[in-house]
């Protein structure tokens, strides 16, 4: 398969890059550096990125941000970020990678266990992967081409829980073979709306 990796250099694109590199054709893309250059929050430069890919069997993003900090502090403005980044950045890979993916090709998308057990400070964080939830379920009841929908929601992971413990008391880390493994079962298997949650 060929398939394109948005944040495939992160802490977690690595590895999932790494892995189904022995199997498939990959390409990273990133907002500064990769095989191509994408801002998720541009839908010019998610459509220029697809131009330069052309045909494509899945998609994937481990990629977006959103504003941590606490409630009160939260400006309106500080709200778009997450609102542009990580929710219509990836709706807009959706909207727009449909039209670059082969009949039963797969988008995977990116969020994580904020949208069921949220923590201090993640209001903003919450609020925009529990909206990419319901569209992931929304979508793929009209997309066409049998093209596959999903949603990847992890936990915090081993390679990052130095950097988040504080944020996460009590939390178990998910090692990162199962960090992988997720999103393997998205775009080799063959499920399609679903929320795949490896929280522990």
């Amino acid at each position: 398969m060929k398939i394109v990796v948005i944040g495939g250099n992160g802490t977690i694109g690595n590895k999932v890059v790494a892995h189904l590199k022995k199997k498939h054709d990959v390409i990273v893309a990133g907002r500064s550096k990769g095989d191509v250059i994408v801002d998720i929050a541009s839908s010019d430069s998610i459509t220029s990125m697809f131009k330069q890919l052309g045909k494509l069997d899945a998609i994937l993003c481990i990629a977006g941000e959103a504003k941590w900090a606490d409630f009160n502090e939260l400006t309106e403005e500080d709200y778009y970020i997450g609102l542009k980044s990580k929710l219509m950045g990836q709706v807009n890979l959706v909207r727009i990678g449909k039209d670059y993916l082969n009949t039963k090709g797969s988008i995977t998308l990116s969020t994580g266990i904020l949208a069921d057990d949220p923590v201090i400070k993640t209001t903003s964080a919450a609020m925009v992967n529990g909206g990419i939830h319901s569209f992931v379920k929304a979508v793929n009841l009209e997309i066409e081409n049998e093209i596959r929908v999903n949603v990847v929601s992890l936990g915090v992971v081993d390679d990052a829980y130095e950097k988040y413990k504080d944020y996460f008391p009590g939390h178990n880390p998910v090692s990162m073979d199962k960090a992988v493994n997720a999103y393997v079962r998205s775009v080799e298997g063959k499920g399609r709306g679903e929320i795949i949650k490896m929280y522990e």
